[in-house]
């Protein structure tokens, strides 16, 4: 795995945690995650204050704000920095959390490395508000041009039909 993916992984944990409040254990990313890491979901899904600040922390990366969330977040789950080589083909790369460490504590820790990174300026990875009136979804932008403007296939058909409705309302 390139460590760029790596990155937008964790990044998209941490938009799925500020749009839904959790952290579907049954999805792919996050269940493969949770396998990998050795980490057991909280039964209830319940993951604290965390969704709150990394909610606040992705609103002001979007907007360029100073990071203040994301400082709250590395003072509240401060990372612990270390190699791993958990799958074994001699690849070692950076971890941020150490495997079976509650998740609360397990996601706080690695979305908050992740994030201070992407803050500082993380080439590989670009975060976005969705543009859909109503949708205040965040997403992970990875797209070559970097010009992805919705959360969601749903959110980009309904402003493209609301769009096409007015300007057919107008010439009537």
């Amino acid at each position: 795995m390139q460590y760029g993916d790596y990155v937008g992984n964790v990044t998209r944990l941490a938009v799925e945690l500020a749009n839904t409040r959790t952290l579907d254990q049954h999805g792919e990313l996050v269940g493969r995650f949770f396998e990998e890491h050795e980490i057991t979901p909280p039964p209830d899904g319940d993951y604290g204050e965390l969704p709150d600040l990394v909610r606040e922390a992705l609103a002001q990366a979007v907007d360029g704000t100073a990071p203040e969330a994301v400082h709250r977040l590395l003072r509240d789950y401060p990372p612990e920095m270390h190699l791993s080589d958990h799958d074994g083909l001699g690849g070692w790369h950076v971890h941020f959390s150490r495997n079976g460490t509650p998740a609360e504590r397990w996601a706080g820790q690695l979305i908050a490395a992740q994030l201070a990174l992407v803050v500082a300026g993380e080439p590989a990875v670009t975060l976005g508000r969705c543009a859909a009136a109503g949708c205040d979804n965040y997403f992970v932008d990875q797209s070559r041009n970097r010009t992805r403007r919705f959360c969601s296939n749903a959110c980009a058909s309904r402003t493209t039909v609301a769009a096409y409705r007015a300007r057919t309302a107008k010439k009537s």
